[in-house]
């Protein structure tokens, strides 16, 4: 199974430290951010990975060139700013994905959640773990019943992790489309399953998220 990497975002909320660098690149403990979902990948078990960049992308690919250091093999799907969103960006990475369901992952968490699990997943149409919501995000995005999603509550977060089946990208007809709409349309076919994932996960989208990831980092 390969695995994708969204690493495209601005990163506005964390600004001034966005202004220069893109925000998977910002440290948190010893590694930047999007180095812990490398070292957790290959720890997996995964190989390949493709990772979406946008906002000063060519930082991350000198930052993390071919991923040898990780024992991995990066490859990069480069998109200009804005333009596609996270759905139209994993669309636009299927050729480096290939035809098999993918795990896909956003640069922009912090979490022990074992990617390893995602390869028991690799015949999923639409695979989601959720998360306990946070703050500010109070009245979640899914159900789950019997490892199923559904649309009614008590509600939880999508992490930002899942496996899909790259032909749910590839049948959208426009560019630029949201992942959630990719997940609803799984949702309303009864082909979505999800998992509750309850330990460690940090989005790190503001300043304060991002010291608490790295006091996390600290103790991990």
């Amino acid at each position: 199974m390969k695995a994708m990497i969204l690493a495209a975002g601005r990163g506005e909320r964390l600004r001034p430290l966005t202004d220069e660098m893109p925000k998977p690149l910002i440290e948190v403990g010893q590694t930047s951010l999007i180095g812990h979902h490398l070292n957790a990948l290959a720890a997996g078990g995964f190989e390949d990975v493709v990772i979406n960049v946008a906002y000063r992308g060519e930082q991350i690919v000198t930052a993390l060139g071919d991923g040898s250091a990780w024992g991995l093999r990066l490859h990069y799907s480069r998109e200009t700013p804005g333009e596609l969103d996270t759905g139209g960006g994993v669309r636009r990475a299927l050729p480096l994905l290939g035809d098999a369901p993918f795990a896909l992952i956003s640069a922009d968490v912090f979490t022990d959640y074992d990617y390893a699990r995602l390869r028991d997943r690799a015949d999923a149409d639409v695979h989601c773990v959720l998360v306990d919501n946070p703050a500010h995000h109070e009245h979640g995005d899914f159900g789950l019943v019997d490892g199923r999603l559904i649309d009614r509550g008590p509600r939880l977060t999508y992490a930002g992790i899942g496996v899909f089946h790259p032909a749910r990208f590839a049948a959208r007809e426009t560019q630029r489309f949201a992942l959630s709409a990719v997940i609803r349309e799984a949702l309303d076919q009864g082909r979505a399953s999800g998992e509750h994932h309850r330990g460690a996960w940090i989005d790190v989208g503001r300043p304060s998220a991002l010291e608490a990831a790295r006091r996390t980092a600290v103790r991990g």
